[in-house]
């Protein structure tokens, strides 16, 4: 019951702030990124699986990393390496709505991680980048704390 009280007050489970798979990790805390290696993705631009033996929890999300080394600059800069409108789909946030995002479809814009549905969400994102980004930021703002289903 405890552990229930704990976790419902983390920012991370209000209202859809982070886009998570279902369950906990062992972390205590909702897997991001689909366990992919964001540090990795955002450094080396490649999609790398990370292990839970590599775990840091930042906003009440778990990442996975593929190395202690990859760990470590996350825990140090986070704010770096996170992905953007707390990992949903960037095109659907600049339309006002909370997809998945998937980082197999995804993009490395001025150092930020930026992802998307499927693969044509990503290409309709191509044709405007820049004001897609735009759109989402602002967006972001005012539907970071609204319920996927709300919107």
């Amino acid at each position: 019951m405890a552990l229930i009280a704990v976790a419902s007050a983390s920012p991370a489970w209000a209202a859809d702030e982070n886009n998570v798979v279902p369950g906990l990790t062992a972390a205590g805390a909702p897997l991001g990124l689909h366990g992919i290696d964001p540090v990795a993705f955002v450094q080396l631009g490649n999609r790398i699986e990370g292990s839970a033996q590599h775990t840091a929890v930042h906003d009440g999300v778990a990442y996975y990393f593929a190395s202690e080394s990859s760990r470590l600059a996350f825990v140090d800069a986070p704010a770096r390496f996170v992905p953007q409108n707390g990992g949903f789909c960037t095109f659907g946030v600049s339309v006002g709505k909370k997809f998945d995002g998937n980082p197999r479809y995804a993009a490395v814009v001025d150092g930020k991680l930026y992802v998307f549905l499927n693969e044509d969400i990503l290409k309709m994102y191509q044709k405007d980048p820049r004001g897609t980004i735009a759109k989402a930021d602002k967006n972001w703002k005012r539907i970071r704390s609204v319920a996927a289903e709300n919107l």
